[in-house]
């Protein structure tokens, strides 16, 4: 899956979210590598990892180190598979939603947890969603940890900071996109999402769910059943169900 190419020339939100980082492991340096919008400083890799790598032919600026080195630039205990990419955050560029292409879109409000922004960010991308919409305030920079848990997918889901939710809801709105928003208590089924088309879903903060501002925003509130052992679902497994419930033949 390509990452979508973006208009950079009209964004009020181009601003990157912070300095260089090493991005680590295979999936998400591969990514990296491949994405033409992705700013590159400098790739480390042992001779093993670079036998499946071949960086000998990369445009990028690259280092054979051995694994001691490796282990020192990094977390400790990261799981780094011989290579890491120093990277600076990408810049969303100015996304334009086009509900005449049914795209699907996924949008967080206040999901704070780089781990469940990332793998968010990996079902995003294997289900098809054309960008990820966060609030510009209230979510996560691009770390190593959400690279690392997005699986690549940091690479190849456009995820675009946008001001104001409730506005970009009312845009999203007049542009013929319907609004679902997940919320335990509500009374129709997660399932119901294939009947809407094109479609933002939303999902609520670890924790608290949906803000009150964001439930009205809704057309659609829809929960998933689940047995009355467990109260909740994790955000991030939440939103994987209701992105294959919205894709479902």
């Amino acid at each position: 899956m390509a990452r979508p190419r973006l208009d950079k020339k009209q964004s009020p939100n181009r601003a990157r979210s912070g300095g260089s980082y090493w991005m680590y492991g295979t999936h998400a340096c591969e990514a990296a590598m491949q994405n033409p919008d992705r700013d590159i400083k400098k790739i480390v890799v042992t001779r093993a990892a670079n036998a499946h790598f071949q960086l000998q032919s990369t445009r990028h600026p690259w280092e054979e180190v051995d694994s001691e080195r490796l282990h020192r630039l990094l977390p400790e205990g990261a799981v780094h598979q011989g290579i890491a990419c120093e990277v600076l955050p990408l810049d969303a560029g100015h996304w334009m939603p086009n509900a005449a292409e049914n795209q699907l879109i996924l949008m967080l409000d206040q999901v704070t947890d780089p781990h469940n922004v990332g793998a968010m960010l990996r079902t995003a991308a294997a289900f098809g969603v054309s960008a990820v919409l966060v609030p510009k305030d209230h979510a996560p920079p691009e770390t190593a940890a959400m690279a690392k848990a997005a699986c690549g997918a940091l690479d190849l889901v456009p995820m675009v900071r946008v001001t104001n939710l409730a506005h970009t809801m009312k845009e999203l709105k007049s542009q013929g996109y319907w609004i679902a928003g997940l919320d335990g208590g509500a009374r129709d089924c997660v399932s119901k999402l294939k009947d809407y088309k094109p479609l933002c879903v939303v999902m609520g903060a670890e924790g608290k769910g949906l803000r009150r501002l964001s439930a009205q925003g809704c057309d659609v509130l829809v929960s998933i059943p689940i047995a009355p052992l467990m109260e909740s679902l994790n955000v991030s497994n939440a939103a994987a169900i209701a992105l294959y419930a919205a894709t479902a033949v």
